[in-house]
């Protein structure tokens, strides 16, 4: 038998979310040039290894999956002058701050919010950046070389705004830009990031920003793009009742018709939010297997709502979990997410209807779906990515709990990963990042936070 790079024995459950579904007492997962290379139980004599990691007392899972996150907006956490107002005056007030992001606030952000992600055991992220300041440099280009640092995987989109203030939208002049721009640098992002291997730590999706913020030409020319260059689509949809009622008014449509209107009606796309679908849009949206990254937190922190999870998750629709951006639910922890997930689909549907293992499949198998990467990434399984996450269940916290790791994982935190690793490489390691530039960077990050939210808004 092969020696193996990493072998994690001896832990109390391994939660695979394979396609059966497999969970291991006393189980261990080997790590072979960045992939898993074997799974087995007590009875199963593991491989030799080159490292070993005693995961006696302890959950291991599949690396969390976060399918929608806005990076940058760690630098206006808990911005006080935009606590109290909905989406719309929420985005009014912290765009003109926004407008000062170059492409050091971009990695500085990504740098501190990837890693942040990592220590609540997330191994894969998206971002959707779409501010984008004129002058302000290539600021995709600068959240890659912050995730390459750290060396988590990323799935950063090309977000973007066309319309601003005087073209009826929120955003002000100073961070839209024309159609032309937007799909010529889409195009030279992916030609410059997008890996499409199964091991890729890097591809790039297109996401215009949402239904108010760009063109309905913007939107139908970058499905094509999509379609061009074999990479997937992204957009806010179905948030609020307020883009309900701004549809209706600008488009005479819902947001669900406007979107096959324009041609995103395809399993290419996963929505963020997806919380006011009615039941036939549901429907439609599970028929063409459309994703969705459910923000549970964020939905609570600004009014937006209970998204329906579990009739999407009925209809077909893959659904994934994102923390959304920091400056909405200001705590970007997977497993946060995943608890609330968990929470709210019980108050929804009543005590049943959603497990923790629910919420672990959708916060691993079902991210992954959402962004195309199934059996790629979100299970412990021979032959995908050597993404995992150990989770202590000792101490204080899991003091009785010992009729169901899964169970005691999500309901006896909160609970931060012993271990984060990606392609078999540490990324958190007994609970501290790796990467030792983190206060260095958490330095930076002070002093840039605090010039841009020192600054008179300008328009």
């Amino acid at each position: 038998m092969q020696t193996a790079d990493l072998l994690v024995h001896d832990a109390e459950l391994i939660a695979t979310v394979d396609d059966a579904r497999r969970e291991i007492a006393g189980g261990w997962v080997a790590v072979t040039d960045g992939v898993v290379s074997g799974v087995g139980g007590p009875a199963d004599p593991p491989p030799e290894a080159t490292r070993r990691v005693d995961a006696r007392g302890c959950l291991v899972t599949p690396g969390l999956v976060n399918t929608h996150h806005h990076l940058y907006q760690n630098l206006t956490r808990a911005y006080a002058p935009a606590l109290t107002g909905g989406l719309f005056d929420w985005l009014v007030t912290l765009y003109p701050l926004w407008a000062r992001l170059d492409e050091e606030a971009a990695f500085v952000s990504a740098y501190v919010g990837l890693t942040e992600l990592a220590l609540s055991g997330c191994t894969t992220s998206t971002d959707h950046l779409y501010v984008h300041p004129r002058g302000g440099g290539d600021l995709i280009s600068a959240e890659v070389a912050a995730a390459g640092e750290l060396g988590v995987r990323f799935h950063p989109t090309r977000g973007s705004m066309s319309l601003s203030v005087k073209d009826g939208g929120l955003p002000p002049d100073s961070v839209v830009q024309d159609d032309d721009e937007i799909l010529a640098d889409s195009t030279r992002l992916v030609q410059a990031h997008h890996d499409r291997s199964a091991t890729a730590l890097t591809r790039i999706a297109l996401a215009p920003c949402s239904p108010f913020s760009v063109s309905t030409s913007l939107m139908r020319r970058t499905a094509e793009l999509a379609e061009t260059l074999d990479v997937r689509l992204h957009t806010h949809l179905c948030e609020t009742q307020d883009e309900d009622a701004f549809c209706l008014e600008t488009f005479g449509r819902r947001p669900v018709d406007y979107l096959a209107d324009v041609g995103w009606l395809t399993d290419r796309t996963w929505l963020a939010h997806v919380v006011w679908p009615d039941a036939g849009e549901i429907t439609r949206l599970g028929a063409a297997r459309v994703g969705a990254a459910h923000c549970p937190s964020s939905n609570m922190i600004l009014g937006s709502g209970l998204a329906p999870v579990a009739e999407l998750r009925a209809a077909g629709a893959p659904v994934g979990l994102g923390v959304d951006g920091s400056a909405s639910a200001d705590s970007a922890s997977l497993w946060l997410e995943a608890r609330t997930a968990m929470l709210q689909g019980k108050l929804r549907h009543g005590a049943a209807a959603m497990s923790a293992r629910d919420a672990l499949e959708i916060a691993t198998h079902g991210g992954a779906a959402c962004l195309g990467r199934a059996g790629e990434i979100g299970q412990l399984s021979v032959g995908a990515c050597a993404d995992l996450a150990v989770w202590s269940l000792e101490g204080v916290r899991f003091a009785g709990a010992l009729s169901d790791p899964v169970e005691a994982w999500l309901r006896c935190g909160p609970v931060a990963a012993r271990h984060t690793v990606v392609g078999g490489r540490f990324v958190v390691e007994d609970g501290v990042p790796v990467h030792p530039g983190l206060d260095e960077q958490l330095a930076v990050h002070r002093k840039l936070s605090g010039r841009m939210q020192a600054a008179l808004p300008q328009a």
